[in-house]
């Protein structure tokens, strides 16, 4: 999720003449496991191979290889990213234009519309409406584009609004149920209440910040969507008269009345929530096992995301997270659909959750799994997922509109510019993006 993808977009000129230059494949015998008379498929993925997640790929290809064995030999390889995001994108892009990418690659969710675009992932094989009805809607729905499935997650991602339960007793605050969230203006006046405990404890009502990279448009898009608005076009090719518009400028001067009032903290308070000192912070999933494992006094709870006063009821909290998808490359979109449903299976997504703690992608998984039956807090998160899950926006230019929604809101929130000014300025840097996907 909290990589930037930087994509080599002369791939569309250069496509024709590239093909058929990529890497070698082995013949048979040259890779343990891999037989004569199999397909062989090759396929990426973004981490080390001796992490937990990694392990978990390792097991699933293992998996794959054993279902199919005469059939399908898969071979996995382990290209990590760094931590300015690069590596396996870089390497993604030199292959790109190279010719010599996988047969299957793993895409973070919000950039499956960027890559189906560029012509680096293809839609799946079809898949019946029981195979798709294993998965949330969430899933589905990242992994289309253009009416095309092009990718599955092999887990799943949200938000959750999480709160010191012992702070709220003081302050008299109730956490609602999941169908009546806090709205904004309820909110203020939560924050108001909670305000005079956190002074005493020298903290603040809300922990929250505006980070580089991906993290602030995961956690706070769903305050434009849920007030009615939107950040891009469906079809991802718009901005101007959507992102610019009246009610965003407003949401924008929701969150500088955060900062004014004092609610919040203009420069990040390390472990601020954690500590004790903050009532509420918004963050992911991982967020539960760090208080679980590190800070296990913090009595926590999970509200429901907070929503927009002209609110409809519709989808709008945060999902989304890592997918596989199939490379323009292969030439078995059979063979390649079969991988990916192997990588993103009930199994999988169970192995990823008892050993990295991210998310399931699957209904089964989630029923198989314990805490989230017996954890309220697991199981909020879960039931904000399956109701209210709303997907990144699905445009070609994902990584430009990631990135100038993080610079509006800080510029304007941290350093006081004028929201219309801003998001104005950011709608240019944009279009100047979509110009070469504008039909002719």
């Amino acid at each position: 999720m909290r990589t930037k993808i930087l994509f080599c977009f002369i791939f569309s000129v250069l496509a024709a003449s590239l093909t058929g230059c990529g890497q070698s494949e082995p013949e048979p015998g040259d890779v343990t496991g891999y037989d004569q008379g199999e397909k062989y498929l090759s396929i990426w993925v973004h981490c080390i191979e001796d992490t937990n997640e990694g392990k978990c790929y390792r097991d699933a290809v293992d998996r794959f290889n054993e279902q199919f064995d005469g059939t399908y030999f898969a071979d996995i390889e382990f290209i990590p990213r760094n931590d300015s995001g690069g590596g396996y994108s870089d390497k993604i892009n030199a292959s790109v234009m190279s010719g010599g990418l996988p047969d299957v690659l793993t895409v973070d969710g919000p950039n499956i519309a960027t890559y189906a675009s560029n012509g680096i992932i293809q839609p799946l094989a079809p898949l019946t409406e029981e195979e798709k009805s294993r998965y949330l809607a969430t899933i589905i729905d990242q992994g289309t584009y253009d009416g095309k499935l092009y990718a599955l997650g092999a887990m799943e991602s949200t938000v959750g609004l999480y709160c010191n339960k012992d702070i709220l007793k003081k302050a008299g605050v109730e956490i609602p149920d999941a169908e009546h969230p806090w709205t904004f203006s309820q909110f203020l006046e939560i924050l108001e209440k909670v305000k005079p405990v956190t002074d005493s404890l020298k903290g603040y009502a809300l922990d929250m910040t505006f980070p580089i990279g991906e993290e602030t448009i995961f956690n706070y898009a769903p305050f434009f969507w849920s007030n009615g608005q939107d950040i891009t076009s469906k079809d991802g090719l718009k901005v101007d008269g959507i992102f610019n518009n009246a009610d965003n400028v407003e949401t924008i001067e929701y969150f500088k009345t955060l900062l004014a009032d004092g609610y919040m903290s203009k420069v990040p308070v390390s472990n601020l929530f954690e500590s004790g000192r903050a009532a509420f912070k918004f963050c992911g999933p991982w967020e539960l096992n760090t208080i679980y494992t590190s800070y296990p006094d913090v009595n926590l709870g999970v509200a429901p995301y907070i929503v927009g006063d002209h609110w409809d009821g519709g989808r709008y909290a945060p999902s989304g997270s890592w997918a596989f998808a199939a490379s323009t490359k292969t030439d078995d979109i059979k063979g390649a659909t079969e991988l990916v449903k192997c990588m993103t299976n009930a199994e999988s997504g169970i192995a990823l959750w008892k050993t990295t703690k991210n998310l399931p992608s699957t209904f089964e998984a989630f029923e198989q799994c314990e805490e989230f039956k017996s954890d309220e807090n697991c199981r909020a998160l879960y039931e904000q997922l399956r109701e209210k899950g709303h997907p990144r926006p699905k445009t070609p230019v994902y990584p430009q509109v990631s990135t100038s929604f993080q610079q509006v809101l800080e510029n304007c929130v941290l350093s006081g510019a004028d929201p219309q000014t801003e998001l104005d300025k950011a709608v240019e840097r944009i279009n100047a993006k979509l110009k070469r996907y504008m039909v002719k």
